[in-house]
């Protein structure tokens, strides 16, 4: 049996993406969508925050910044500011890119925490060139050399035109579009999908079915795959969503703000509410969300993907990421025929291990977190999952992190947190020893002074973004 037949099961950015991604890098796949409604709970689909990963998706699709940002109406973002998430210390800025630059060999971070605990040193995102860039409303994307060479972007989407540039890309390519709504599920002897019945009494079969229909999982979830419950550690529960109030010079930079039973955002183009349904309630009505995931994502001849696969509240928002590398997984492990148990368990392997590592990333801002009040106490309360305890343990040490195959956010974005809410490691480490204090002093002084002249003169975001437009339409 050749692997030719391919069939998604969804209708919101997740089930378009995995569509257009199937036949565009593997143009000899038959691929049909059948594009359900998403439910408001599938929140890959739905928030309009990404990270930097969402560009290399992008160019693999062939997708130029001036279709993924100008034509759908999205906006750059830098990074976001968290305020109020430990008591007593200010606001802090994590920002895509590195912080700082090594002195004689010794890594920023370790002169910085040693001069931090001396209580003689800038904020740690004073040394970000993208969070000094964010937090002066300004953008550019990252230049050839100089401090603004390797800093990140990522952006921020208008959910409904995006929606419809990836739908008019995935019917380009040739995707098949089947109208209908699922009325049932047919499984074989084995525990395999055989075919889908659709509301007029048709069925649809393919030899791979991609599950995009968020956490109701109406194809995997009949396949009765174990989860994994992470709700212990990540009780919030209910989120409200809106639309940003428009302005006419937004920032690239979203604020994210802790509240007594959990955390608020707003961005340049949404806004957002997450709570603990014990510990508060809201007067709009909420969506209804349970963080955990399955533990087979691929089973049989089913592959999860989005919400169907993980569910976890938007904070730094892994949601349409983890949907974009389980279709990178996919397709980098497609098999030429019948799926094979190595290759869903290896599938598997790698996607448990980054969604958990992501639940990890998420869980640090609460459990070093410092406030008053029932919901936070809760969350104190709580001991972290072994793979978090062990990063803390190892960071609060000596400053170092733990290596990771399955990683979304590299070292400077949880050094950014870390340090943001007040963490600092217990000794130094001996490498910054060869580095008197007054040479680190004067290298920090130095870079800091060089990030201000840098971003002088660059344009704020709207100016960046009109001179984008005016570029593509004088090219049309």
């Amino acid at each position: 049996m050749s692997l030719k037949r391919v069939l998604v099961a969804g209708g919101g950015l997740t089930g378009w993406s995995t569509a257009a991604a199937l036949k565009r890098r593997v143009p000899m796949l038959e691929v049909t969508i059948l594009p359900l409604a998403t439910p408001p709970s599938a929140l890959a689909d739905h928030i309009a925050t990404t990270l930097p990963s969402i560009l290399g998706f992008h160019a693999d699709l062939g997708i130029g910044l001036g279709d993924g940002v100008t034509r759908t109406g999205s906006l750059y973002r830098l990074g976001a500011r968290f305020c109020g998430w430990v008591e007593g210390l200010p606001d802090y800025v994590h920002a895509y890119g590195p912080h700082g630059t090594a002195v004689d060999g010794v890594s920023f971070h370790h002169l910085w925490a040693r001069a931090a605990r001396d209580g003689s040193v800038a904020a740690f995102d004073t040394f970000s060139p993208a969070a000094a860039m964010a937090r002066a409303g300004k953008f550019v994307p990252p230049g050839d050399d100089g401090l603004l060479a390797s800093h990140g972007f990522a952006l921020t989407l208008d959910v409904p035109r995006y929606r419809r540039m990836l739908t008019a890309l995935a019917r380009h390519v040739g995707v098949r579009e089947q109208p209908g709504a699922l009325a049932g599920v047919e499984t074989a002897a084995d525990g395999a999908i055989e075919a889908l019945v659709l509301d007029d009494g048709s069925r649809i079969a393919a030899d791979l079915y991609c599950d995009c229909t968020g956490p109701q999982a109406l194809l995997h979830g009949p396949l009765q795959a174990p989860r994994e419950d992470w709700r212990r550690w990540l009780p919030c529960d209910r989120l409200v969503l809106g639309d940003a109030e428009p302005v006419q010079d937004p920032s690239p930079l979203d604020c994210v703000t802790a509240t007594a039973s959990g955390w608020h955002w707003t961005s340049a183009l949404q806004r957002g509410t997450v709570y603990s349904a014990a510990h508060g309630e809201s007067e709009e009505e909420p969506i209804r969300f349970e963080a955990g995931a399955t533990l087979e994502p691929w089973r049989h001849n089913v592959v999860a993907i989005g919400d169907a696969a993980v569910t976890l509240e938007p904070l730094e928002w892994g949601n349409l990421h983890l949907a974009h590398s389980a279709i990178d997984r996919l397709i980098t492990m497609l098999p030429a025929g019948a799926p094979h148990p190595l290759e869903a368990a290896e599938f598997n392997r790698q996607a448990l291990a980054e969604a958990r590592r992501v639940r990890d990333f998420v869980l640090l801002h609460y459990v070093t977190s410092r406030r008053d009040g029932p919901f936070w106490q809760d969350v104190a309360s709580v001991a972290p999952p072994e793979s978090l305890a062990h990063t803390l343990r190892l960071f609060r040490e000596r400053g170092r992190l733990p290596y990771h195959e399955e990683e979304t956010f590299d070292r400077n974005s949880w050094l950014a947190v870390l340090f943001g809410q007040g963490v600092l490691p217990r000794q130094t480490d001996p490498l910054a020893d060869s580095v008197s204090p007054a040479d680190a002093h004067a290298a920090m002084a130095r870079f800091g002074a060089g990030i201000a002249r840098a971003i002088q003169p660059l344009p704020t975001l709207a100016a960046f973004h009109a001179a984008q437009s005016r570029h593509l339409h004088e090219r049309a």
